[in-house]
């Protein structure tokens, strides 16, 4: 399991943002910095900015650490094109970030935990590698045991968001496809990412 289960919306108040868009978050009935009595927040250096724009991305994806995303970034700078957006094509790359996106977990932290688990084929293998980067094409099904279970069937059904454009999904066959790279654009992200601002962080 997740070491993340029981802390993971402590990033939300930290960051002061409902980063998954769910109803639960306590952010929602707080809206102030983590522990009893709360932060006081002060205006923000360009630094920190910076810093709250990179923690943000980082969080979403399961708070990943530091060190896988300096790499992506670093993957990110060698390619040719805009860097923050070669970012954020990698970080929707991850095999646990398609899941999330299909609909096959409620969260990006159950989406890990279903791959973590090997309950998800890409080409007909098995693959248990959360960062695992998809090609364009790949398809993406569920293992026939997982594709009952509660939480999975819950996800699928629910209405609290919907399946991007650069994804194809099948619910009843828990069978689908990453069509494409997405741009910056496409993602639907529930809180305003600023990928140029952790291009700007790395680049000091």
């Amino acid at each position: 399991m997740t070491k993340r289960v029981q802390a993971k919306y402590k990033i939300n108040r930290r960051l002061s943002c409902n980063l998954w868009g769910r109803a639960k978050s306590p952010f929602i009935k707080h809206e102030s910095g983590p522990g009893q009595h709360g932060k006081r927040r002060k205006k923000p250096t360009n630094y920190g900015i910076q810093l709250m724009a990179k923690q943000k991305l980082k969080g979403y994806y399961c708070n990943i650490s530091e060190r896988h995303f300096r790499k992506l970034f670093a993957e990110a700078v060698r390619r040719r094109g805009d860097t923050s957006e070669n970012l954020i094509e990698l970080l929707e790359r991850r095999l646990d970030a398609v899941v999330y996106r299909m609909k096959l977990a409620p969260t990006p932290y159950a989406a890990r935990q279903v791959v973590n688990h090997g309950h998800v084929r890409v080409n007909g293998l098995k693959v248990n590698i959360p960062s695992y980067q998809l090609s364009d094409g790949d398809e993406i099904e569920l293992a026939p045991k997982a594709r009952t279970m509660a939480l999975i069937l819950e996800a699928s059904q629910s209405n609290e968001r919907d399946v991007p454009d650069y994804i194809e999904i099948d619910h009843n066959a828990m069978k689908g496809r990453f069509v494409r790279a997405p741009k910056l654009t496409d993602v639907p992200y529930p809180v305003q990412m600023e990928p140029n601002l952790v291009v700007e962080y790395y680049s000091r």
